[in-house]
């Protein structure tokens, strides 16, 4: 697929186009094919720059979030109506924040997780069960762009054009392999999600961190960190863009005392990194500064969680025998059923149970513990009893 069957209109950036767009998708009919585009890895945050709507009888709109940041008319248009996304956690909350917030959801991508399809990307997905070949040529530009190219346009529109059909077709699999409601459960956890918990220490995030074994080492990783991220949020940049993540690593392991000497270092060879030279030394100067009882911890952030499982065996070797036996158990079923294991369960919420089982463990008590920690229905049905079982086996 190269071009949209209806072309490529203008992007739709004034009111008066907007009431247009409104009108069309309300005398509509069907579910709504919806996407978004970001400008991750170019801006800070991840705001959207690009809505692609497509309905039957109203065709595709690609509207402008930044000129019309409250298209809630939309969604009083459409109602009730289905809306297919792929990846649909990834563009509910972006749609949310201009004022779009389905009622019902089909997500193409956890669909083809839940067939045990092997790709699941969206071209792969239409080209396995569409046969088409879907353009991805623009998926990483910089959607903040403006005005966008007609060639990223191109490729926005075909983004929703046939993802009205692949829902079909997959819900007619779903359908045949008795899994329909699986999905149906899975789409609705995704629509009502929450908004993930910041995370405590943001920070430890940087890559190759977990390689320092320092403190005052991640005390310089913290302050250059937080030094970028108050830069890129201030200029609206990513913060990758600002600083690399391997450039603060090596300041880190350098630890650097004086801006020649940060300078010197191949990562900050660069000529923006090097006009920023000052400012990256101060921060990490910061660091050096601080009295032992602030820097932080080799282990990291306390949590209510349970510890890594490799630590298991020493903490608990109870616990590390239960996480083995019910991973071999997730993992067989998953086989059987076809369908990836951390869609089977969440991760999390296996080791939790296997760290901190109800007592006694029983099928009911499981189910319980498993319903509390945002397993479904259909996750709970399929597994709480034979949990129960394989700890009961190790007693």
């Amino acid at each position: 697929m190269t071009e949209p069957a209806d072309g490529v209109g203008e992007v739709v950036a004034t009111p008066s186009a907007l009431a247009r767009v409104v009108e069309a998708f309300r005398t509509g009919t069907g579910p709504v094919a919806a996407d978004a585009e970001r400008a991750s890895g170019y801006r800070y945050g991840q705001a959207t720059f690009l809505v692609q709507l497509r309905r039957r009888g109203a065709g595709t709109a690609l509207i402008d979030p930044v000129a019309l940041p409250d298209l809630s008319a939309i969604g009083e248009a459409v109602g009730d109506a289905e809306w297919v996304l792929h990846a649909a956690s990834q563009d509910l909350p972006g749609l949310a924040e201009h004022g779009l917030r389905p009622a019902r959801v089909f997500d193409t991508e956890l669909a083809a997780r839940l067939l045990g399809l092997e790709r699941v990307g969206l071209a792969a997905v239409v080209a396995e069960l569409l046969g088409l070949g879907l353009a991805k040529e623009h998926s990483a530009v910089d959607w903040s762009t403006r005005p966008l190219p007609s060639d990223w346009l191109r490729y926005a529109a075909l983004d929703v054009e046939v993802l009205v059909e692949l829902r079909e077709e997959l819900g007619r699999r779903l359908e045949a392999a008795g899994k329909a409601e699986w999905a149906a459960q899975e789409f609705e956890a995704v629509r009502t999600a929450p908004p993930p918990a910041p995370k405590p220490e943001p920070w430890r995030r940087v890559s190759g961190t977990h390689t320092l074994r320092d403190r005052r080492q991640l005390a310089v990783v913290r302050s250059l960190w937080k030094a970028r991220d108050a830069s890129a949020r201030a200029r609206d940049i990513a913060p990758g863009r600002v600083l690399p993540d391997r450039a603060i690593t090596a300041a880190a392991v350098a630890m650097p005392r004086t801006a020649g000497q940060l300078v010197a270092l191949p990562e900050f060879a660069g000529k923006g990194t090097r006009r920023r030279a000052a400012a990256w030394q101060r921060a990490i100067d910061e660091a050096l500064a601080l009295p032992a009882d602030q820097l932080p911890s080799l282990r990291g952030p306390r949590t209510e969680g349970p510890p890594q499982p490799r630590t298991w065996a020493d903490r608990d070797p109870v616990a590390a025998r239960r996480l083995t036996a019910a991973r071999e158990l997730v993992a067989a079923r998953s086989a059987e059923l076809d369908v990836p294991v951390e869609n089977l369960l969440q991760p999390e919420a296996l080791r939790r149970l296997c760290w901190t089982p109800p007592e006694p463990a029983t099928a009911e008590t499981v189910a319980e513990f498993l319903r509390g920690r945002g397993a479904r229905p259909w996750q709970v049905e399929l597994l709480a009893a034979p949990l129960a079982k394989a700890f009961a086996d190790l007693d």
